[in-house]
């Protein structure tokens, strides 16, 4: 009887082994998260750029991303904190001056101060050591919209899901004729049969040479949208202020430093999440 159970769990555990996860790549903004002692909050927002910390990814391959995608640490992807997902991306190494164009399909990562997680190969391609590194990451719009707009779950889906079988436009100068502007997206699949999940190319991997632009490190806590609020406060906890154009509106950040080094930036943010101001993070400028 032992020995049948025994076999038994040993079957279960090759089954288990033997699964591969199921790709179902779609679109997903996603819930709050918390991480390290930080809050996230995803938002879609195609036009994003900003400067910090990049790192290698730590997710083993095979498993599913946000997105649905099979993570590969040999393709060039990426994991970001709150954009939308998929989302294509340009992120530079300001410390060599490479680019690389990744697609971003997984949320993270979870280490207090740092902005993106690169896929091996990525970080490779960008000369990225074993530690992290100051980037620019600039999100291409154009791309990242047309995935959005194609891929199941994203906003223009769910608009051309609505109830709507069929328009039809009738001539009103006294024709008798009607003709079809739309028609459904077609029939269903046969009963049992799976749909097909969308296929994502994977992205060339291209590596561009520019200059490099090494900077600084600060810890930004917060943003005003009162210039007066972002002074009081910044006169309160002893930093700076900096402007900065979200959309149509000027926002004004409270900075602290600059560091010097990543330990150093390490320790401000870390005295800066102690204290409360849960939205700290690192920059470089």
């Amino acid at each position: 009887m032992k020995k049948a159970v025994f076999l038994g769990c040993l079957a279960l555990a090759a089954c288990s082994h033997g699964q591969r996860a199921r790709p179902d790549p779609h679109y997903v903004v996603g819930a709050p998260w918390q991480a390290d002692g930080r809050w996230f909050y995803p938002r879609e927002e195609f036009s994003w750029q900003g400067t910090g910390v990049a790192v290698r990814q730590t997710g083993k391959d095979g498993e599913l991303t946000a997105d649905g995608e099979v993570r590969d640490s040999t393709t060039m992807t990426g994991s970001h904190q709150s954009l939308q997902l998929p989302s294509v991306v340009r992120v530079i190494n300001l410390e060599n001056g490479r680019e690389v164009t990744i697609r971003l399909n997984d949320r993270g990562p979870a280490e207090a101060g740092r902005m993106i997680a690169l896929s091996a190969r990525a970080a490779d391609l960008l000369a990225m050591g074993r530690g992290p590194a100051q980037v620019r990451v600039v999100e291409d719009e154009a791309a990242s919209r047309q995935l959005a707009e194609t891929l199941p779950g994203g906003p223009m889906l769910q608009i051309s899901a609505a109830p709507l079988e069929r328009v039809t436009q009738t001539d009103l100068g006294g024709a008798q004729g009607v003709s079809v502007v739309g028609t459904d997206s077609g029939p269903p699949p046969a009963d049992g049969a799976p749909r097909a999940a969308p296929v994502l190319p994977d992205l060339p991997a291209v590596v561009r040479q520019g200059q490099p632009g090494p900077g600084t490190f600060w810890v930004e806590t917060m943003d005003f949208t009162s210039r007066y609020a972002a002074m009081v406060q910044a006169a309160r906890q002893g930093g700076v202020l900096r402007p900065a154009m979200v959309g149509q509106g000027m926002l004004w950040a409270v900075r602290f430093g600059p560091f010097v080094t990543i330990q150093e930036a390490d320790a401000a943010l870390k005295r800066a999440l102690a204290t409360g101001l849960t939205g700290s993070h690192l920059v470089v400028e």
